[in-house]
């Protein structure tokens, strides 16, 4: 819960920024504050299977705490906040975005947030675990290093002057977009097994 809480500090922090200078200390704020928020998925987990205290409340809460962060980390990312605006004597350039991400990298995470939830749910009612695969885990300590990167590189060293800048804001962002596409297949895969298995199992019966 105090990850949800910390998540709200961000938003509010990062809220305040706009590209290129305007409040460029809070967005550094929000950078800290991220990596505090993302840090403490760790230490739950962490703290959680050594006192042996793992819950349903936590099963639920601990994903869902997550994807607020994450997903609203790449929605801000996306957002105007990084709007590169056209210059008065190029109108007809195209707005781009310093944080080197758009929205329809935004849908395909969202998309595979939903399809694996929506399996993860199909697997919990049918008696099965759902845990998180290493993929998913993988996927999630990817994106929780991009977002603080990305902002910091587009707060401190403006992608649009820094071409070096750029290139690595870009390598961390199709990385963790292909990541998790990647992290998505093992759920299709495992239900896919799963679903023939028993089918096998009722035929076999019957």
């Amino acid at each position: 819960m105090l990850r949800l809480v910390i998540a709200g500090g961000f938003f509010a922090t990062l809220n305040l920024y706009r590209f290129p200078d305007q409040n460029t200390l809070w967005a550094n704020v929000a950078i800290g504050l991220f990596i505090l928020a993302a840090s403490t998925d760790w230490l739950d987990g962490y703290l959680a299977r050594r006192w042996q205290v793992e819950s349903v409340f936590g099963r639920i809460m601990d994903p869902f705490c997550d994807k607020v962060l994450v997903l609203g980390g790449f929605i801000y990312l996306a957002g105007p906040r990084f709007a590169v605006a056209p210059v008065p004597e190029a109108e007809a350039l195209i707005v781009t975005t310093a944080s080197g991400v758009y929205p329809w990298m935004v849908v395909v995470i969202f998309a595979r947030e939903l399809l694996v939830t929506s399996i993860r749910g199909a697997l919990e009612a049918m008696g099965i675990s759902g845990q998180a695969k290493t993929s998913g885990k993988l996927k999630m300590i990817l994106q929780s290093i991009t977002i603080p990167v990305v902002i910091f590189i587009a707060v401190n060293l403006n992608p649009t002057e820094y071409i070096w800048a750029a290139w690595i804001r870009d390598i961390f962002v199709y990385a963790t977009v292909i990541v998790t596409i990647w992290s998505g297949v093992p759920y299709v895969v495992g239900l896919k097994q799963i679903l023939q298995a028993q089918k096998r199992a009722d035929e076999a019966a019957t």
